[in-house]
């Protein structure tokens, strides 16, 4: 069954051609349970989801917990088939391709960066195998070529020959990640995404992953998605931010105009609960403590704004209307889905 067309949550575009663009994105997981597991009831990940991603640029996607930051991430790859929508690469509508050479043009080009290294790789086996797998599968290469280029990927993130022969738990977590990011670039991608790539490190490594991910984005062209529940890592990393609650993106903004101009009343808890020193609008900081309540259940997400129930401005309109997307305090690069936007 295919979830209905949620409303369509479409920010003003950044470039006449980005790399990536996603139009009315919705994916709804169904829910057994009831007689014969025919409840009816469905989870709304992904609801109306439209974004753009520049050629070049690193745009990161923050939210709570739950809010479909990850299935938005693996629709993007052509991973988890979408209910509606589309999701354009270069061109060529993921969501459709079909034919097998296609698909394996799409998978060379994007790849992902996944959050736990140690889980990443198969314990059993050496890094220098798990690397050339992927070679392997897209039939690139003599395996002198292979092993060739596998050299050249360990040294781009800072590792020697000798890792190629370790086991995943002969390495540290700092070197693991290192390794995941050298498999996703074996096969010389021009889109990666991250997801929360740096969560599992501690502080010390964490700094080194996100050097290393600006520096190989500037050497290779690159183009990322960084997911994170972490701002300090969106605010060293990231040159634009979209911001997500249940299934929906809120608001779209550069890293600046984001971090010391929040104009969603739920970017400015998240900023004030992660950044205790975040500016509001007028310049001071923000009076926001925490955010109010839990959040809504994605089974059966409010009407209007999501964020009603939890608003501290939220009047009868929010309930009642989905606020369209508009320019925030006129500047064209920063958009917001609310009807009384501002500090």
């Amino acid at each position: 069954m295919t979830a209905p067309a949620a409303p369509v949550d479409l920010p003003m575009p950044v470039s006449r051609t980005p790399l990536v663009r996603v139009d009315g994105l919705v994916k709804h997981y169904p829910v057994r349970g009831g007689v014969f597991g025919r409840g009816g009831k469905r989870v709304h990940s992904v609801d109306g989801v439209s974004l753009e991603i520049e050629r070049g640029e690193v745009l990161g996607l923050v939210g709570e917990s739950g809010c479909g930051k990850s299935t938005l991430a693996r629709a993007l790859l052509g991973l988890t088939p979408v209910d509606s929508g589309r999701v354009m690469f270069d061109g060529t509508d993921v969501s459709r391709a079909t034919g097998g050479r296609e698909r394996k043009a799409l998978r060379r080009s994007m790849q992902l960066v996944f959050q736990d290294p140690l889980s990443a790789f198969d314990p059993r086996m050496r890094l220098g195998v798990s690397l050339e797998a992927p070679l392997a599968q897209h039939r690139l290469g003599t395996r002198e070529e292979r092993g060739q280029r596998i050299s050249k990927v360990l040294a781009q993130v800072g590792l020697d020959d000798s890792y190629a022969g370790r086991l995943p738990h002969e390495c540290s977590g700092g070197q693991l990640q290192r390794a995941v990011i050298a498999r996703a670039l074996l096969l010389r991608p021009r889109f990666l995404v991250c997801d929360e790539p740096t969560s599992a490190l501690d502080a010390s490594n964490r700094a080194h992953i996100l050097n290393l991910l600006v520096e190989l984005k500037d050497r290779l062209g690159l183009t990322l998605l960084m997911i994170s529940h972490d701002l300090r890592v969106v605010r060293h990393i990231c040159d634009r931010v979209a911001v997500m609650y249940l299934g929906r993106v809120v608001e779209v903004a550069p890293r600046h105009r984001l971090f010391e101009h929040p104009a969603h009343p739920y970017t400015q808890a998240l900023l004030a609960s992660s950044l205790p020193d975040s500016p509001q609008t007028d310049g001071t900081v923000s009076t926001f403590s925490t955010l109010r309540g839990e959040p809504p259940s994605p089974l059966s997400p409010p009407s209007g704004c999501r964020f009603h129930t939890r608003c501290p401005k939220a009047q009868a309109r929010c309930a009642a209307e989905a606020p369209a997307w508009s320019p925030a305090q006129s500047e064209q690069q920063h958009h917001v889905a609310c009807h009384f936007p501002g500090p």
